[in-house]
């Protein structure tokens, strides 16, 4: 069987929430909620967490984990799972975000599991239908719209589709979901993990930037933008990623 490498990128400079990877939850720092979900995922081998800061190095070896100090001129966390693949044996990598303490086991096994099985799948995500209008008209939750066999034709922070009936305007677009919420199961919202088979990754990340990417802030545009396919899995649960204060407070009174 292949093996697979999960690699959770974990940079402490966050623009918006500095130091996020290490805010506490229920007495562990959100990293490692993280990590012991992936642990618990059956096929995932190796685990290492790959930062640009010491802070978050000492942490998770405080619990046990292992951390690497990856390079701090990266521009994504994609590039510093690269750095970290490229000196394991692994054929798979997972790449599970760091700040996603509540993402489902059964998403990372979903997900890293179409790359196990057929050598024709050089990446997959996943994807969960949406349950809010306010989140299907927030950009911050990022749409996807699949084709018949379950590729990404398209990523956006708008809504897509686009209902054309009852008009064209965005206003009685929204309007028309918020009176009819049955229509939400015509949309997919994107989880931002991500499988590679190695040697994809590489091709990946040293691809030019796109125009698509560029404007949308969706690096996974690069990948459909140079013509390659990316496997959607549709998953059963949510996840619920710590961007900002307002994210983490709700996130902590949840738990609490």
């Amino acid at each position: 069987m292949k093996q697979c490498l999960a690699v959770i990128p974990a940079r402490y400079a966050s623009t918006r929430l500095p130091g996020k990877v290490l805010l506490p939850l229920q007495g562990k720092p959100i990293i490692q909620h993280v990590w012991e979900r992936v642990r618990a995922c059956p096929l995932v081998g190796d685990i290492v967490v790959a930062t640009d800061d010491e802070r978050v190095c000492d942490a998770v070896r405080g619990f046990g984990g292992l951390a690497v100090m990856t390079s701090p001129d990266h521009r994504s966390g994609t590039d510093r799972v690269a750095e970290v693949a490229a000196g394991h044996p692994a054929e798979v990598v997972v790449n599970v975000q760091g700040d996603e303490p509540m993402i489902a086991v059964e998403t990372i096994r979903e997900t890293v599991a179409p790359l196990l099985e057929d050598d024709s799948i050089s990446m997959a995500t996943a994807c969960v239908g949406f349950k809010s209008v306010d989140d299907l008209f927030d950009p911050n939750c990022v749409k996807v719209i699949l084709d018949a066999e379950g590729h990404a034709i398209y990523f956006s922070r708008l809504p897509i589709p686009f209902l054309r009936n009852p008009g064209l305007t965005y206003e009685s677009f929204r309007d028309h979901v918020t009176r009819e919420p049955l229509l939400l199961k015509n949309f997919y919202k994107h989880l931002g993990i991500y499988a590679y088979h190695k040697d994809f990754l590489n091709i990946f990340v040293n691809l030019p930037e796109s125009g698509l990417e560029r404007m949308e802030k969706l690096e996974q545009l690069r990948a459909i933008e140079h013509g390659y396919r990316i496997r959607v899995v549709e998953v059963a649960d949510d996840s619920i990623g710590v961007d900002t204060e307002a994210d983490y407070q709700q996130l902590f009174r949840l738990l609490r």
